[in-house]
């Protein structure tokens, strides 16, 4: 009764739990110095790096260390690299799962919100144009390992379905055989070359491009029995009703390279097979025109690059190959071979060894005149220019192309929004004054501006300017992408080979280049 009376014991504000005791920790009765403070209060806690904090190695294992989260109480290890400081993410590199802390250093940044947009918008065009050109290309790892699985083998490893050729060009025959890959039935050309023929030597040695043709495979061999060359077609044709065709003792030992891009028709055959269709759909034959020829600009792009020239630019010689998947831009339309876009494939090469090769002709030797480009170069310009007369179906003879029986070029006439921009092209590509010809890659980028703008309506309101055209770049991507947004959302089908094409065109435009060549076609 006498002792006084006990003192109010402290109350603990719980807003955090407190660690619960194990192994590692104090035994009861042998306290730390500083576990009174720990206990009663809390310190504030200080950013990492800033003056008055604590470095991590030196705090308590069980101190408080980070704002806690649902999934975390006070006293669980938090690992060392969570406390650095994270590096601030590109734009490119951004995803709708970013935290919003990254996010907003981003948006601090002096390029603001409308660059993060921008970068994310370029980044966003450049993976989904690496899926599509994977997707007509296929996987480069397997087409590695196919090549060395088809190393060393012959006829005796491939199946042979149909006895023709499923295409002839000018310089080989393509013939369709199966490959057995693992548990996979594969289908490739086997192609044969005509006894003409003599750029394969380069060929191999080209890099992966979408427009050239590629080889996997080479072997040397006789034909197979069951496999018939047009020439000998005919032969067996003339053998007596009712009789097996006669052939010959011994099949001839051939070259035989094996390509995994299946060529179904040539240019002039598909020049040849379209007249109809360009008199009753003249607006969707020429803009088909325009994607092949934009391919075979980018084709000759390539090769220009590895100093390789194109050995004999013409319809014969030029391959399409089906696409694997259906273009979104294709939906809905009648399924004819018409209709569709194709890949196109050059597949004839030379070594350009020297700046200039002799003339074919003196006329020719006169159009080339004060130019001081290649003449590989320059003999791409005058194909790719007599390339859209055919397949625009107007006829016209290398005489006439150069100019020296007469200095107008024969007519193209206006079916559509295309015939214009391709007559200009025609002229600019044919013209006799090399300094206003145009090079392979302006042509591209004419072609460019023909399929998907800007059309020169744009510039009927607002004077043309960098800022007008930057403008336009940036609207256009922002709709392109909503565009495939929207379709990948229905029942669109998906991206194909035109939509691979634009999209490489709104990702390496720029004001200046649009600039410069609407002032060249629009002129």
């Amino acid at each position: 009764d006498s002792l006084p009376p006990p003192l109010p014991k402290k109350q603990l504000q719980r807003a955090e739990s407190l660690p619960e005791k194990g192994p590692s920790q104090h035994c009861q009765g042998d306290p730390t110095p500083w576990a009174g403070s720990i206990l009663y209060s809390i310190p504030p806690r200080h950013e990492e790096g800033a003056p008055g904090s604590i470095p991590p190695r030196d705090r308590p294992s069980w101190g408080p260390k980070k704002p806690l989260t649902k999934s975390q109480s006070l006293g669980e290890p938090v690992a060392r690299s969570s406390l650095q400081r994270a590096p601030t993410p590109s734009a490119a590199e951004l995803t709708f799962g970013t935290v919003d802390g990254e996010l907003g250093k981003l948006l601090e940044s002096p390029a603001g919100g409308c660059g993060v947009v921008l970068g994310c918008q370029a980044a966003a065009l450049a993976r989904l144009s690496g899926r599509i050109q994977e997707e007509l290309l296929g996987p480069e790892e397997q087409q590695q390992l196919v090549e060395a699985e088809l190393a060393g083998q012959g006829w005796a490893a491939l199946s042979t379905p149909e006895r023709a050729p499923c295409c002839e060009s000018r310089d080989a025959w393509y013939f369709r055989v199966g490959f057995t890959f693992g548990q996979t039935q594969l289908v490739f050309a086997a192609k044969v070359p005509k006894p003409c023929c003599t750029s394969l030597r380069v060929q191999s040695s080209l890099g992966v491009h979408c427009n050239i043709q590629r080889l996997i495979g080479r072997f040397t061999d006789r034909l197979p029995q069951e496999l018939l060359l047009p020439a000998s077609l005919g032969e067996q044709s003339e053998s007596p009703p009712g009789e097996e065709p006669a052939r010959p003792a011994t099949s001839p030992v051939l070259q035989v390279f094996i390509s995994p891009e299946v060529p179904y028709q040539t240019l002039a055959g598909f020049v040849k097979g379209s007249q109809s269709l360009h008199r009753t759909s003249p607006g969707h034959y020429e803009r088909l025109a325009c994607l092949l020829l934009l391919q075979v600009c980018m084709g000759l792009e390539h090769l220009q690059v590895q100093n390789l020239g194109q050995g004999d630019l013409c319809p014969e010689n030029l391959l399409l190959v089906q696409c694997p998947c259906p273009s979104q831009s294709q939906e809905g339309k009648a399924a004819s071979p018409g209709l569709s876009l194709p890949r196109l494939l050059i597949s004839s090469f030379f070594k350009v060894k020297d700046k200039r090769r002799p003339c074919s002709t003196s006329q020719e030797q006169d159009w080339t005149r004060g130019l001081d480009s290649p003449l590989s170069q320059v003999a791409d310009e005058l194909n790719l220019g007599m390339l859209i007369y055919q397949l625009l179906h107007v006829d016209i003879s290398p005489e006439n192309t150069l100019g020296f029986r007469s200095n107008r070029l024969p007519e193209i006439p206006s079916l559509s929004i295309y015939s214009t921009g391709l007559k200009r092209l025609a002229t600019l590509l044919l013209h006799r004054d090399p300094h206003k010809r145009v090079s392979i890659e302006q042509a591209r980028s004419i072609l460019q501006v023909l399929l998907w703008g800007p059309r020169q309506e744009l510039f009927a309101r607002s004077k043309k300017t960098l800022t007008l055209l930057r403008s336009w770049v940036e609207v256009k991507r922002a709709l392109l992408l909503l565009k495939f947004a929207e379709n990948s959302a229905g029942a669109a089908g998906s991206p194909g080979l035109e939509e691979w094409l634009c999209c490489q065109y709104f990702q390496e435009v720029t004001e200046q280049t649009l600039y410069h060549i609407t002032q060249v076609l629009y002129a």
